[in-house]
């Protein structure tokens, strides 16, 4: 046996060993996770799942906002770090005004401030609910398998009151033609990019996956926000949200992507 044989063999098992460690890190036999670069369309997984219907079709059951963007795209790549409250920031961050960086006169969002991106989920439900806290609002004894849509949308937190107010999101308060829904859901922040997931937040990684099936509809572009309307929702919604929810690491593994079309 030649030399460069020899090299060419051990090589191979070095690549072997590598591939093996890294197939071991990542969760097995999951379908696809979230978040992702949603600039980035490909993806392997195999678990294959009908989309969930428009969120105008489905019950609202559940409004949160995590700390920074758990997704990456166009107008949120600038990364802020890692941790349960890393992620990415929206691309202006660094061009607000000492205006729209004032402290609000009052607080009600615990820890946010002027110049925070924050990612906000309208969570939606297949399940006839009512909305209220946490994801276990958006199932019941009687729905526990249900199809679930989430709208995402990246928000520039400023202290300017005529940037986009908070209100104008949140939960109409009543049915409407038998269905739970939003005031309104973002707009002119670019066409959303759907597609399959799970759910998120800093409990689940790579390691560790989420068994959820969730239909995602991301924005491509952040959005400024009020912050005093933030802070008055905080102080009193139908969901009992008043903090930012932790973040999950990007998903960059193809085997745990779905294939964006």
């Amino acid at each position: 046996m030649t030399t460069t044989v020899r090299a060419a063999i051990v090589l191979t098992a070095i690549v072997c060993i590598a591939s093996n460690a890294a197939a071991a890190d990542v969760c097995q036999n999951y379908g696809p996770q979230t978040p992702r670069d949603i600039t980035q369309k490909a993806g392997t997984n195999p678990r294959a799942y009908q989309l969930a219907p428009a969120a105008s079709a489905m019950n609202l059951c559940n409004v949160h906002f995590h700390k920074n963007a758990e997704h990456k795209g166009p107008g949120f790549m600038q990364s802020a770090g890692s941790g349960d409250h890393g992620g990415y920031a929206c691309n202006d961050t660094g061009k607000l005004t000492p205006a729209e960086l004032k402290a609000p006169e009052h607080g009600g969002c615990s820890d946010l401030k002027p110049g925070d991106t924050i990612e906000v989920h309208w969570v939606h439900t297949s399940c006839t609910i009512k909305p209220g806290k946490g994801l276990e609002s958006c199932s019941s004894a009687a729905c526990v398998n249900p199809s679930l849509r989430v709208e995402s949308q990246i928000f520039l937190v400023v202290n300017d009151k005529a940037a986009l107010d908070f209100s104008k999101f949140d939960y109409a308060g009543a049915p409407k033609n038998g269905l739970h829904q939003a005031k309104a859901l973002p707009t002119r922040t670019g066409k959303p990019v759907v597609f399959g997931g799970s759910t998120t937040g800093a409990k689940y990684s790579q390691e560790a996956c989420s068994p959820l099936q969730v239909t995602w509809s991301v924005r491509p572009a952040c959005a400024k926000v009020d912050i005093n309307s933030l802070n008055t929702w905080c102080e009193k919604n139908i969901f009992k949200e008043d903090h930012a929810h932790t973040v999950r690491a990007l998903v960059t593994a193809p085997q745990l992507l779905s294939k964006i079309d």
